[in-house]
């Protein structure tokens, strides 16, 4: 099935997509790597008569450190680039190992962070990871700039906090200590996972965990009270020994996540893959 005939705008630089937005309205759509939007224009599940094509725009690829810090990777850089990215590789080697298993090589080489991240379907890898690293994204529009948590950025199945008139522009994630490390591990019988789950784990001052699940819901969830039994813990159990006093807390928070049947699984399989897949991303995280 071939897509609505609509018109494509090849906009220079920020100012004139966000122009150009503000012009079409809800007529209007921005197009990066297109792994997701131009298979539901294909589908007729979304119509556009105007398509923003902001893939040239400068500035939106690539990944730098900040003055402060602080890891920044523009939203038209690909799962593949990210992968490979010396930066991410040294810093964040969890979340370069995931990017090395989204979906398939095409999508790996096409698809883009921002992309994922804006089309909010429920069943992909990087919200949930960049959730449990405490990352934010940056959003700009008519109004200017602002940054949101990716934790509140995810409102719903397909829904979003970024205005209709926004561009995602970048996503950040604050500079890494030298006891921090993170993991992710999902299950799926097809190329989109069924369950994720994200552990963010320091061992300095003071001792933290970050933990999310994915894909079981419509948005990535934290399992509060797993976190908040493992700054409990001291700072010199073995994982096995870490693993059996956070088991119940997990399984509890699992417990409580408004799973449903689905293609990929029944509910209560779903909340035991939750178990499942935070103990082996847990223990990858510790020595």
């Amino acid at each position: 099935m071939r897509a609505k005939k609509f018109f494509l705008h090849r906009p220079r630089d920020l100012a004139e997509a966000i122009a150009l937005k503000a012009e079409h309205g809800d007529a209007a759509t921005f197009h990066a790597g297109g792994t997701e939007l131009l298979v539901a224009l294909k589908a007729h599940v979304l119509r556009y008569e105007h398509v923003i094509d902001i893939k040239q725009i400068p500035g939106l690829k690539g990944v730098r450190v900040k003055d402060d810090g602080a890891i920044s990777i523009g939203a038209l850089t690909t799962h593949d680039s990210i992968a490979n990215d010396p930066i991410v590789r040294a810093s964040l080697p969890g979340y370069a190992e995931l990017s090395e298993n989204v979906a398939n090589i095409r999508v790996r080489m096409a698809g883009t962070l921002g992309g994922v991240l804006c089309f909010a379907e429920p069943h992909a890898d990087a919200p949930t990871m960049l959730c449990a690293l405490d990352a934010w994204v940056v959003l700009a529009g008519p109004s200017g700039e602002r940054e949101l948590p990716c934790r509140d950025f995810h409102l719903g199945e397909f829904a979003t906090a970024r205005g209709d008139d926004e561009l995602l522009t970048a996503i950040e994630i604050a500079p890494q200590s030298a006891g921090s490390r993170s993991a992710y591990r999902a299950f799926g019988h097809t190329e989109r996972p069924a369950v994720g789950v994200a552990a963010a784990w320091s061992t300095d001052n003071p001792q933290r965990l970050s933990l999310w699940a994915g894909a079981i819901s419509a948005c990535p969830t934290r399992l509060a009270r797993a976190e908040e039994a493992a700054a409990a813990l001291a700072d010199d159990l073995p994982a096995e020994a870490v693993w059996k006093r956070l088991r119940p807390a997990v399984a509890a928070d699992a417990e409580d996540i408004d799973a449903h049947d689905d293609l990929h699984g029944g509910a209560d399989y779903k909340r035991h893959l939750v178990s499942v897949l935070a103990e082996r991303a847990l223990k990858a995280c510790l020595p």
